[in-house]
């Protein structure tokens, strides 16, 4: 019986250093050209099929376009040795780069691998805790503010380094989907009573309804409230995208554009607040209400501006929901400590609304 035992023990030992010769012959089997390769000469590749040419890939990328060209040509090299044909060729003058089948092929396969390499790069990064990103808006920054005092030594002790990333509230959602960044201090419209209809982790910091602001004199709009018919009617600086533009969405539907009198589109809040303060356009700005008595008061530009309510009419009842957002069911895969859990624990005891007015929503 223990001859039998050893003679197992022998054959295990045996088939396990097979497979790990098999393994070790395969990793020294790789060809020198595909070694050679590396991830900044695929992203460099990457570019250029994104962007057509050498020249406006370096632009992009920031470098000379010689630099860009010997890369280009160094993959070529490679694969003509690897697979018997070039990636990519020039055509002439002002045409685009031609990619090859082969060409094509390696572009998917880079693209694939350089997310791949970055997605598990953040997920570790994550899991050891050793860094954390935090995406504000220009208006939810100071929530943040709030509560970093607090936690600055404990961060700094254990080497934990905190980045700050400026996000627009329309970029919020995906830069958080894309695990760009583990925690958004941003807002949502939400129905009145109700939490954002958002799948994360959501931590409430306050509520408020729009408003108006505008340049019009009293006899154009009066300082009464706005009825949803009446605001169709108004000449509207209207949002673009983001925030504001999916009130204006949900109330007269997709193409509100046709159904409003549109005389700007407006990117950003503060060209909008100085295209009505420097009256070099007339008409409402729809904003937050935070947004207007700010601009009211001096503390944004918006000189002369008055702030107006809406009146009735618009359906569904819309406010503008601001907390916290995380991945729904990541914070609780890490310990009490992990430095995504004291930051979400700081943010619900700083908290306005307090401890009984939040609600937390998970897949909400």
């Amino acid at each position: 019986m223990l001859e039998l035992e050893l003679e197992l023990s022998d054959w295990k030992t045996s088939e396990e250093t097979l497979v790990r010769d098999s393994e070790v012959a395969e990793l020294l089997g790789f060809p020198a050209e595909l070694l050679d390769t590396s991830l900044d000469q695929l992203r460099t590749l990457a570019v250029v099929h994104a962007t057509g040419s050498a020249q406006r890939a370096a632009r992009v990328l920031q470098r000379s376009q010689s630099s860009v060209q010997k890369q280009l040509d160094t993959l070529n090299d490679a694969a003509i040795r690897l697979m018997g044909e070039a990636l990519v060729a020039k055509q002439g003058r002002g045409k685009d780069f031609l990619f090859t089948s082969s060409g094509d092929e390696v572009v998917a396969l880079a693209t694939s691998t350089l997310r791949a390499w970055t997605e598990r790069v953040h997920g570790a990064r994550r899991r050891v805790g050793s860094t954390i990103t935090v995406g504000t808006t220009e208006f939810t920054v100071e929530f943040l503010g709030e509560v970093w005092p607090q936690l600055r030594d404990t961060f700094e002790r254990r080497g934990i380094q905190l980045k700050i990333e400026h996000v627009r509230t329309r970029d919020l959602k995906s830069k958080l989907d894309a695990e760009q960044v583990d925690l958004v201090c941003g807002s949502f419209a939400a129905e009145r009573g109700r939490g954002p209809d958002v799948p994360h982790d959501f931590l409430e910091w306050h509520r408020e309804r729009v408003a108006l602001l505008t340049n019009l004199s009293t006899r154009e709009v009066p300082d009464r409230p706005v009825t949803r018919d009446a605001l169709a009617g108004l000449p509207l600086l209207a949002p673009t995208a983001g925030l504001l533009a999916d009130f204006l969405t949900r109330w007269y539907g997709p193409e509100y554009r046709g159904k409003l009198h549109v005389v700007a589109d407006i990117d950003a809040l503060n060209y909008g607040l100085n295209l009505l303060s420097s009256k070099l356009m007339f008409g409402c700005l729809l904003t937050t209400e935070r947004v207007a008595d700010a601009a009211i008061e001096g503390r944004l530009p918006g000189a002369n501006l008055r702030k107006i309510q809406l009146g009735t009419g618009y359906e569904p009842e819309l406010e503008i929901v601001t907390g916290i957002f995380a991945r729904a069911g990541e914070r609780q895969r890490y310990a009490a400590d992990h430095p995504l859990n004291l930051l979400w624990d700081a943010f619900a005891a700083a908290a306005p609304a307090g401890r009984d007015a939040q609600h937390e929503v998970a897949g909400s």
